[in-house]
């Protein structure tokens, strides 16, 4: 399993606790980035940009990263563009809300 791969499940941990869905599934997480072998940017967004819990969603993305051993510095980089849309949303998240 590549370290992007182990990354990705890890974050499946961090849950949106509006929709109870995993900002993986949910479709936040836009993109990894590793330099160095073990810094890491996470690129995601969230479902409005008025979030409430932007500042419990984001610090929930850097502190299950920054528990794994592989990596060594975790930076995140929230962005609005393009904006997330239910299309985001893997299978099983669609699922979880009763989507099809």
């Amino acid at each position: 399993m590549s370290l992007e791969e182990k990354i990705l499940e890890e974050l499946k941990s961090v849950y949106d606790p509006e929709l109870n869905i995993n900002v993986v599934d949910l479709g936040l997480i836009y993109g990894v980035g590793i330099t160095n072998e073990a810094d890491i940017t996470i690129t995601m967004t969230l479902t409005t940009p008025g979030c409430p819990l932007h500042d419990s969603i984001t610090r929930g993305v850097r502190n299950c990263l920054e528990g794994m051993e592989e990596t060594r510095n975790v930076e995140v980089n929230l962005v609005w563009e393009p904006a997330w849309s239910p299309d985001k949303m893997s299978a099983a998240g669609k699922s979880l809300l009763g989507m099809r």
